[in-house]
């Protein structure tokens, strides 16, 4: 789900969530109501030299008067929001975007598991959870207690469906465990790094199809492409065809003749140059799309996604 283009935004409040974490409440320098969103979507803050990061929204998506982000300190823009994003400093934001949406379904229950800063786009579908009657358990692993986001927030609110994990206390998740039982009623959302992913993905190997969710903070390992010849891309609503080479992706081929497509991370994580599938066989190489997406190839993330043909057409 693509959200809107580029709206400026003011820091209103800031707090120290936890280690290394700032958590920034963001409204509309007018005051007006920001645009929708639903649990799991993301932002893009973009700085004024051009560098952009995405951040998941965790506040409450009925309150359009304000959004919240939670930045953990690192490096590029994330370094740069902790030193200069103070109450009264504006930012440039785009989207918002929805490429981990989370809707209740009757009847459902629901394992929710985060890692670190990962827990800023599971809160508010814990929220959505306890709203639509939907059973769940949240299980939270962070480096250390003090590390964790909204630790005693969770607990306070949510009770025993939250399950905390810090490591320097001996506590460690066992995913092969937690996952060991296929359950067709349970659906199951994970956020957090790249070793979390992969232990939950490996877990839930035997789960039905579509019961696992999935949001990467980086982008996945890529195999050579399995067409490694030129091919050509039709351009429906341009109404012009390109040629890529092999050493070149859509995206760029694409802007180097002239047309508007929207980017911003370029590896294939944040879902902003998805594009819809008009026709041909497409190599999906992002991390954004579940398997079954992908299967149904109905768009595509161009920014490191290929033809496997001579030739696609794409609506751009």
């Amino acid at each position: 789900m693509t959200g809107g283009g580029e709206i400026e935004v003011v820091v209103r409040s800031r707090q120290e969530a936890a280690d290394r974490v700032a958590l920034l409440e963001l409204v509309a320098p007018s005051g007006a109501l920001l645009p929708n969103w639903s649990p799991g979507a993301h932002i893009d803050v973009v700085l004024p030299d051009g560098r952009e990061r995405q951040y998941s929204l965790c506040a409450d998506p009925k309150d359009r008067s304000s959004w919240r982000i939670g930045v953990l300190r690192e490096q590029e823009v994330s370094a740069h929001l902790h030193e200069t994003a103070l109450e009264g400093t504006r930012l440039l934001v785009r989207g918002p975007r929805n490429h981990f949406s989370y809707a209740p379904y009757p009847g459902k229950r629901y394992i929710f598991i985060a890692g670190g800063i990962g827990i800023t786009a599971i809160y508010p579908m814990l929220a959505s959870a306890q709203a639509g009657g939907n059973g769940f358990r949240l299980v939270y692993a962070g480096r250390s207690r003090s590390s964790m986001a909204f630790a005693d927030e969770l607990s306070e609110r949510f009770g025993d469906s939250v399950e905390l994990h810090p490591a320097d206390e001996g506590d460690r998740v066992e995913f092969a465990e937690l996952l060991a039982d296929p359950d067709p009623n349970t659906i199951i959302y994970c956020c957090g790094p790249q070793r979390m992913i992969d232990a939950v993905e490996a877990a839930a190997a035997g789960w039905p199809r579509g019961a696992l969710h999935l949001e990467r903070f980086v982008a996945k390992e890529l195999e050579p492409p399995l067409w490694t010849e030129d091919f050509e891309v039709e351009l429906m609503l341009s109404g012009i065809t390109v040629t890529v080479p092999p050493d070149k992706s859509i995206l760029d081929v694409v802007e180097e003749n002239g047309v508007l497509a929207l980017s911003s991370c370029r590896v294939g994580t944040c879902g902003t140059c998805e594009v819809p599938v008009v026709d041909g066989e497409i190599e999906h190489r992002d991390s954004v799309l579940s398997p079954e997406e992908q299967e149904d190839s109905f768009a595509m993330m161009i920014c490191v996604s290929r033809a496997n043909c001579p030739r696609i057409t794409i609506e751009l």
